[in-house]
């Protein structure tokens, strides 16, 4: 342990995660929940990754798109959970400040891909739907790619501004946070050093990186609804919306979701509400995509009941 300079307070290696609580037999109930929900999860996600590498039919950008999204899901999955789990498995809540560090920069990181895999799903839809001449033109391998690679680029070196100045903080004083994982808030909270300029520039990547794949994706869908009500017949209406109906699913209950987590918090400062919204978003959500895509689009269950069939035959 070190002495802050100048000031009479021990700096702090370690935090506390205070969980849900201390309660013996909630700790067992959310073990049995959390690991469940961690194996269905990583299973959903698995499955869309394996189906799309193994079914030429699946290779198309759209599809491309949806494994990066399978993968993103799992990584973030496992920089929550794993460690979650554990605590509530065996009581132990520490974790060192650095370690603290690095999963806060992951599910950052991580979040940040997401909101602009998204955002590149949205202009896949849009370019179906409202240029499916040259869809094939402006939505090819090559273009697919470079927004896949720009997303995961970005996402790294956005946070990375951040977390240098995470990296610059000292703790004091209290070791506990409020939280069941290294969330931002609750961490710096517990800072000994001014975090004025970390909070101002966690800000404005926040704003970046939230807002503008927000906009790119609602301009997208706007732009998608006015085509389709063009559209004269009803079944050609159906059938185009078709095309982006599992997507604007998974985006709406993610942006719900979202919101819920950011801004009720502010309008009802409740930590315990804070604690569900957010398992909603790291936990239940990547749960939530894989399932979607699963039982709504009709490409994804054609492909997974030949596979059945396949291993059945086998």
């Amino acid at each position: 342990m070190e002495k802050v300079k100048g000031r009479n307070q021990t700096l702090i290696t370690e935090f506390v995660i205070l969980g849900f609580g201390e309660d013996p037999e909630l700790q067992t109930l959310l073990f049995l929940v959390f690991l469940m929900i961690y194996i269905v999860t990583l299973a959903g996600n698995f499955l869309i990754i394996a189906l799309v590498t193994a079914d030429r039919q699946l290779h198309t950008p759209m599809y491309f798109l949806l494994w990066n999204l399978a993968c993103l899901e799992s990584c973030f999955s496992s920089a929550i959970l794993p460690r979650l789990l554990t605590s509530l498995l065996t009581g132990d809540r520490t974790v060192s400040v650095n370690g603290c560090r690095v999963q806060l920069y992951f599910f950052a990181v991580l979040s940040t891909i997401e909101n602009m895999i998204l955002a590149a799903m949205s202009y896949d839809r849009y370019l179906a739907i409202c240029h499916p001449l040259h869809y094939a033109a402006l939505m090819n391998g090559r273009v697919c790619g470079q927004l896949v690679a720009a997303s995961w680029i970005s996402g790294f070196l956005f946070c990375a501004i951040v977390n240098g100045f995470v990296w610059q903080l000292t703790f004091c004083e209290s070791k506990e946070i409020d939280h069941y994982f290294c969330e931002f808030v609750p961490m710096i909270k517990l800072a000994c050093t001014d975090t004025q300029t970390l909070q101002l520039v966690a800000f404005v990547v926040a704003a970046i990186v939230t807002l503008v794949p927000c906009l790119l994706t609602l301009a997208s869908y706007v732009c998608i609804i006015t085509t389709v009500l063009k559209i004269p017949s009803t079944a050609g209406r159906k059938k185009a919306f078709s095309k982006c109906s599992s997507h604007l699913t998974v985006v709406t209950v993610y942006y719900v979701i979202v919101f819920a987590v950011y801004v009720v918090p502010i309008i009802n400062p409740s930590k315990i509400s804070e604690k569900i919204f957010s398992v909603f978003c790291t936990v239940l959500n990547p749960l939530i995509n894989p399932l979607i895509y699963c039982l709504r689009n009709k490409e994804v269950k054609e492909c997974l009941r030949k596979s059945v069939h396949k291993i059945s035959a086998f």
